[in-house]
């Protein structure tokens, strides 16, 4: 399609409130959590390929309440049997908390008011969401209706609410929705929530919803800001009403829209777990919780073991929780890149002498708060890594602490194997290529035995295992690592520098070993070799064995 086929095709659909003012823009972030309405089992159960059985529901709703959602909008219960009969099932097996409130969601139509009545009969605590659609697009090609036959409809379903409420004489309160408020005239979605808010007639006591669906997300989120904004400062009974949002995603905005209407006024957020939902689906509550607690904010949701939940969530809903889905996708805080893993690396070093608050490169969100680890989510392996991730893989998950000299050429013995197989490397492979590398390297000789005495310096008595014969070498050193090099280098003949040397106390596994590093410099280049043993001339000898192995090779 060409530029201008392009604009006559799609044309402007949605409607900016006249002389709008939008006061939102001057706040800088959401300060409290919002009321949370999960509307999984409405939405995105609907949206399911195979919506949930009655089990699977009951597991969810379950999961639901665990989380800490107390709003959560059950079902559509006129619309089927199977929706019915989840209704009566929680209420009929007490499976409803007393701090829960379940919504239900009705058309507009007698008829089905009243069979939604009939199901939450005996409910502790409902809400029950009436709506009808209100968009221009809406009244002139699917109900062929005018304005006022339309605010007529929603008027007659709010009355049929107030008396069949009455009748039952539970804790009933009322939401309604003027459905694709996003692509309705504001102005004339506010005479229309008014007038159904006539109806009403909420108090502080007792407050009706309105809740604003961008049903079909068609404006950038700051217009949808700009419509909330309108409706929060042109709404009747303002004090004694919850103003709701139910953002979805066809702009892929949906968590932009949700945050900036509450900037605008909203107090209220419908959506679901990990963003479900017909089409591009609703708000994903998990982001917009989160989102929160990196300002600093409690959520009042837990998420604090978000892989049990996508557990949860995959199995009953047969989706997949995609692996760059923020905070719950297994790939959100996973660097390959070198760079981004040094600065990791360093940052979690950092934070070992600065304890209390989160301040990591690249990590806005501290893994362990949602579940996460940082040994297997945080640093992973590849051709795109560098000498910072391999350094931090060692240290987490084996207690390996290299030194700064060594980590390149570390780097360079992990990567090769990497390029080679075009894949990530586990860290039990990484640690296999270091040990092969530096701590068993014996391809030419070795030193079974080592006995020292004190001669005014140390004389060392050095057993050389070499082309299977062995040779007692002694020579005299300032300490016992210069004596066994000295035995080595009378042995075979040959000249190095010992130039580097380093130890520390493994911190993974048995805190009884200690590791040694020696590096020698033979013909101009930097050899290593490393040991680890209980005892630390054990450690460092065999680090020095290892170092001249792989002069040697």
């Amino acid at each position: 399609m060409t530029g201008e086929q392009i604009k006559g095709k799609y044309e402007r659909s949605y409607y900016v409130p006249q002389a709008m003012t939008c006061d939102w823009v001057k706040k800088e972030y959401v300060d409290k959590a919002p009321l949370w309405c999960s509307v999984d089992l409405r939405d995105g159960n609907q949206a399911l390929v195979e919506p949930m059985g009655m089990e699977e529901k009951i597991e969810f709703f379950r999961m639901l309440v665990e989380i800490g959602f107390k709003e959560i909008e059950v079902g559509f219960p006129a619309a089927s049997d199977t929706e019915y009969n989840f209704m009566r099932a929680l209420i009929e097996r007490d499976m409803i908390p007393q701090d829960v409130t379940i919504q239900v969601l009705t058309q507009a139509r007698e008829h089905i008011i009243r069979r939604t009545f009939e199901a939450v009969k005996g409910a502790p605590h409902v809400i029950v969401h009436l709506y009808n659609s209100t968009s221009k697009i809406q009244r002139e090609q699917v109900f062929k209706k005018d304005r006022d036959e339309i605010k007529k409809l929603a008027v007659d379903g709010a009355k049929l609410l107030c008396e069949l409420a009455a009748q039952d004489g539970g804790d009933i309160r009322f939401e309604y929705s003027p459905e694709s408020f996003s692509q309705t005239e504001v102005e004339y979605a506010c005479e229309v929530c008014n007038a159904v808010l006539d109806v009403f007639r909420p108090t502080r006591e007792r407050k009706a919803i309105i809740n604003l669906p961008s049903t079909v997300q068609v404006a950038m989120p700051h217009v949808f800001a700009g419509q909330v904004e309108y409706m929060h400062k042109h709404m009747k009974y303002r004090d004694a009403v919850v103003l709701s949002v139910h953002p979805h995603n066809d702009r892929g905005t949906g968590v932009s829209d949700a945050e900036f209407g509450v900037l605008a006024g909203a107090e209220r957020v419908e959506g679901t777990l990990f963003g479900n939902g017909e089409r591009t689906g609703n708000v994903d509550v998990v982001t917009l919780a989160m989102n929160l607690v990196c300002h600093g904010v409690d959520p009042g949701l837990d998420f604090s073991d978000i892989p049990a939940v996508r557990e949860t969530y995959e199995r009953l809903t047969g989706m997949k929780v995609q692996e760059r889905t923020p905070y719950a996708g297994s790939l959100v805080f996973t660097a390959f890149s070198g760079s981004h893993q040094d600065a990791i690396s360093k940052g979690m070093a950092w934070r070992e002498g600065h304890p209390g608050k989160w301040a990591v490169p690249y990590l806005p969100l501290d893994p362990k708060d949602v579940g996460r680890e940082y040994e297997s989510d945080v640093i992973r392996i590849n051709s795109q890594s560098g000498k910072g991730g391999i350094s931090f893989i060692l240290k987490q998950n084996f207690g390996i602490s290299l030194p700064d000299k060594m980590r390149d050429e570390v780097r360079v013995c992990v990567k090769e194997v990497s390029d080679q197989g075009h894949r990530e490397l586990s860290p039990e492979e990484i640690y296999r290529i270091f040990e092969d590398t530096y701590v068993k390297a014996r391809p030419v000789f070795d030193v079974p035995e080592c006995h020292f005495k004190q001669t005014g310096g140390i004389t060392a008595e050095v057993t050389v295992a070499c082309g299977g014969k062995r040779k007692v070498v002694t020579a005299s050193g300032n300490g016992r690592l210069d004596a066994v090099s000295n035995a080595l280098k009378e042995y075979f003949g040959m000249e190095y520098r010992l130039t580097e040397y380093e130890e520390h106390a493994v911190s993974s596994g048995s805190s009884s070993k200690a590791a040694a590093y020696v590096g020698i410099v033979s013909g101009g280049r930097m050899f290593w070799g490393v040991g680890i043993d209980e005892d630390i001339i054990k450690s460092s000898v065999a680090a020095l064995v290892a170092a001249v192995n792989n002069v040697r090779r």
